[in-house]
């Protein structure tokens, strides 16, 4: 099968698409982010994606758990609900090559925590560099936080209005639905991988930071 170069510059068949979505999944599974078939996972290859099916256990994938869809054509039934964050994410962003998303409880906290308030932001924290393009630590990054619904065009539609909306602003490569979980994507499965893995950690830093210094203003 011949290989195909994605608009996100990585060179994949579709079966290593698939192979990509499969490892995300364990990954996820082996650190307690997507409980009781949770979460979510995709990759890029030419003008399609790689996606998980619905209601697939993450950690035990396998290649018939996983579909090749087309990015601009209507989503086929038996894709994960959530499959249409990703599809648009694709299309408003060449650049990204894997979309994650998990139910990490660290995650599904801090979302709810900040759902009234729409954003959290990530400042002074030596490991936000471990996103793309990101230096220094003096950088304030934006988290988007959105109100979960079933409705997910909709929603999908709703995050790409706000993520457009907020372009001026250094935003992260990452959204969390309120209650939900989190969404990361990076240009191919590696970046998106860390991204995913420092944000599991960034975002519980946060969370207790600000319950420590609430505490401390009220001693």
């Amino acid at each position: 099968m011949s290989d195909t170069r994605n608009e996100a510059g990585q060179r994949l068949t579709p079966a290593q698409a698939v192979q990509q979505v499969i490892e995300a999944g364990r990954l996820a599974a082996e650190r307690g982010w997507v409980p009781a078939t949770s979460g979510n996972f995709s990759v890029r290859v030419g003008g399609q994606m790689a996606i998980t099916r619905s209601g697939r256990d993450k950690g035990s994938l396998t290649v018939d758990d996983v579909a090749l869809v087309s990015l601009a054509e209507p989503l086929p039934p038996g894709l994960s609900a959530e499959a249409p964050l990703h599809q648009a994410r694709y299309r408003a962003d060449p650049t990204i090559g894997a979309i994650l998303h998990v139910h990490a409880p660290g995650s599904a906290v801090i979302s709810r925590a900040y759902a009234s308030r729409g954003k959290l932001l990530l400042h002074g924290w030596e490991l936000q560099k471990a996103f793309a393009g990101i230096t220094t630590h003096e950088t304030t990054l934006l988290v988007p936080v959105f109100n979960n619904q079933q409705d997910t065009v909709t929603l999908a539609d709703e995050v790409e209005s706000a993520l457009r909306d907020v372009l001026p602003i250094r935003v992260a490569p990452g959204y969390l639905l309120a209650g939900h979980g989190l969404y990361v994507w990076g240009r191919d499965t590696d970046e998106a991988r860390r991204h995913l893995e420092a944000f599991d950690v960034l975002l519980q830093q946060q969370w207790q930071f600000d319950r420590l210094t609430a505490d401390l203003s009220h001693g």
